[in-house]
């Protein structure tokens, strides 16, 4: 059996590693090996070929005598034997050895010193070295000069498997092994698969440390007082945790120890399709020299970004350090959280704008989560798709749902949060016949949660989905809080929000251990 380490220091010793270049030196060589051009504000852009978005049907777990037993084995987390990512991990580092010079990057996941975890990136693209550089958590001198990683990310985009010969499912991977603390990935120039394959190892490993491991964003008011945002990509997390009026956290993956809440990131993986200064100005200021733009379609005189050009992809992301944002927490760890806000964005126009959320139905709305996966996210998805990803996360964590779900129902009682539910898809009719909630009646929305404005105020209860809907909010026209009011068709309403709650009700078939009050607290059942 090869060992991690004999192996990487024999693959370090035989390679021009660059080791932890510095931001403008990284450029440089992205620049000399025409990997990507220069924008006007200094970003750098690059673009990822045919895979713009993560490929979940390639990514597996290794199964050995530690993943086992551990790991909740099915169609999200697929094994792996052991002896074949062996023998892809050779290939893959006798392919890099060939290479003039690899990029390597030393830092941590985990902004809380006490549950962070040391890691080592090594690229054959200097532009995902730049990329890794910017979103995990970049050491002191101290530190580095100390730095010993306890997962190493080897990633080869220009290494294509044979499935036949390999044991994958296409030329692309992604294999995750906790017995030798290695990232493989390889066949894939899609940076997101670098960021989301840690984001998996602190899913396993976290929880059993007693810390939640949670996909959301989190920001901080004056008061100290804490919010979470959860939800899958393109729901709004990054846009709504950047608040002017708030400090932010971070705008991805934190946990949640027996301390307070810690950002896993060290920067922003933000959406840039559509993107305004007037809409989302910190994250329009934060995109400068040095930030990453994936797939974005630059000018090609002004070299301006267009961020609503497509063509590439409608998954266009700037990926930037957080202290490109005016408005954060440094160190990256606050308090535990007030308000928790799940976010979905829901193509077909029936769930409520905002909602407030019994401890039964957060349970419920947490085990489901529900949104409408939005194009561009993963391969193939060209359109809208209805999707249930438990815990809002479900494709990035290797434990049991109930792991997560029963810790957060924990920490939602001991800390007496308040939680909503917050629709930001679609209203007055389904995708291609309604329109997108407006931005600004979402901010509001969410302000007056989190000011503690909806505490108290009148609701009605919605006899479909059984949510708690305020009938005033600051800011917002009553008629929008109110789904069916913004129909023309009534009825066609009433078919479209009941599909929608079979299907919750199909879904959660699943879990079988939960509760009857938690069955219960989602859409009413009509017979």
């Amino acid at each position: 059996m090869v060992e991690q380490t004999s192996l990487i220091d024999e693959f370090a010793q035989q390679t021009n590693l660059q080791k932890d270049l510095s931001v403008p030196r990284l450029i440089e060589k992205i620049l000399s090996r025409r990997e990507g051009v220069l924008s006007e504000t200094g970003a750098v852009q690059a673009t990822t070929g045919k895979y713009t978005g993560r490929s979940p049907e390639d990514k597996f777990i290794v199964r050995d005598e530690i993943s086992e037993k551990t790991v909740d084995w099915g169609t999200v987390n697929k094994p792996i034997d052991e002896h074949v990512f062996l023998k892809l991990l050779m290939k893959v580092t006798n392919h890099l050895k060939e290479k003039e010079e690899l990029f390597v990057f030393n830092g941590f996941a985990g902004a809380d010193e006490k549950y962070r975890l040391p890691i080592r990136v090594m690229n054959e693209f200097a532009w995902h070295n730049l990329f890794a550089k910017q979103l995990f958590i970049r050491p002191t001198a101290v530190e580095l000069a100390e730095h010993e990683p306890d997962f190493t990310i080897i990633s080869a985009p220009t290494f294509k498997a044979d499935p036949t010969v390999d044991g994958t499912n296409s030329e692309a991977f992604v294999l995750i092994s906790f017995k030798q603390k290695i990232i493989l990935i390889g066949g894939t120039e899609y940076a997101g698969e670098i960021k989301k394959s840690i984001f998996s190892v602190m899913n396993y490993l976290l929880p059993q440390k007693n810390v939640l491991s949670m996909h959301c964003s989190a920001n901080v008011g004056a008061e100290g007082d804490v919010a979470l945002f959860f939800g899958l990509s393109g729901t709004g997390k990054t846009t709504l945790s950047a608040d002017p009026y708030r400090k932010l956290i971070g705008d991805d993956e934190h946990g949640w120890s027996p301390n307070g809440v810690f950002n896993i990131e060290g920067g922003c993986y933000a959406k840039c399709v559509k993107l305004s200064e007037e809409k989302e100005p910190q994250i329009f200021h934060a995109i400068r020299f040095g930030s990453v733009l994936e797939n974005v379609v630059l000018d090609k005189v002004t070299r301006t970004p267009d961020y609503d050009d497509v063509t590439l992809t409608e998954n266009t992301r700037a990926a930037y350090p957080l202290e490109n944002i005016d408005n954060i927490v440094k160190p990256s760890v606050a308090g535990h959280p007030n308000t928790i806000i799940f976010l979905t964005a829901d193509a077909s126009g029936t769930l409520p704008p905002i909602s407030k959320l019994t401890k039964e139905q957060a349970m419920y709305h947490f085990l489901s989560g529900y949104t409408s996966k939005l194009a561009g996210t993963e391969r193939g998805v060209t359109e809208p798709q209805a999707t249930f990803s438990t815990c809002f996360g479900a494709p990035f964590l290797p434990l049991a749902p109930a792991t997560y779900a029963k810790m957060l129902g924990k920490k939602i009682d001991q800390h007496q949060a308040n939680v909503f539910l917050v629709n930001t898809g679609w209203t007055g009719g389904s995708y291609g016949v309604g329109q997108r909630i407006k931005l600004s009646y979402t901010r509001a929305m969410v302000h007056a949660a989190l000011e503690g404005e909806l505490n108290m105020v009148e609701t009605m209860k919605d006899d479909i989905f059984g949510l708690h809907i305020p009938l005033h909010v600051p800011g917002v026209p009553d008629e929008v809080l109110i789904p069916k009011q913004t129909w023309e068709n009534k009825d066609s309403y009433e078919k479209t929000a009941q599909k929608l709650a079979e299907e919750f009700h199909a879904n959660f078939e699943k879990f079988t251990h939960v509760s009857e009050e938690i069955v219960k607290a989602g859409p009413i059942y009509r017979l």
